[in-house]
């Protein structure tokens, strides 16, 4: 969804529709998502975590995965989150 809403057209959310495609969907379980909110309540004004930011951090959190993302500012907060860079730009 965070993909989606990158998205400036219609043609970069088909796009992104068929690259993500081959890639398996994982969701968030109940335990995720109570995790989630708690950090979203305790960091969203302090240090401006998103609700699907959340969301996809505690989802790696829940699968012991690491998280790679660009975006760390945001992500620090959440201490058993394991971030790693993607690439180097």
């Amino acid at each position: 969804m965070e993909l989606v809403q990158g998205c400036r057209t219609r043609v970069e959310q088909q796009r992104v529709k068929n690259i993500t495609r081959k890639y398996e969907l994982l969701w968030p379980t109940d335990a995720d998502c109570n995790r989630a909110l708690e950090d979203f309540a305790q960091y969203s004004l302090s240090h401006n975590l998103g609700m699907i930011d959340s969301l996809i951090a505690h989802t790696a959190v829940g699968l012991g995965c690491q998280l790679a993302t660009f975006n760390q500012k945001h992500y620090r907060v959440i201490a058993a989150l394991q971030l790693m860079q993607p690439y180097l730009r």
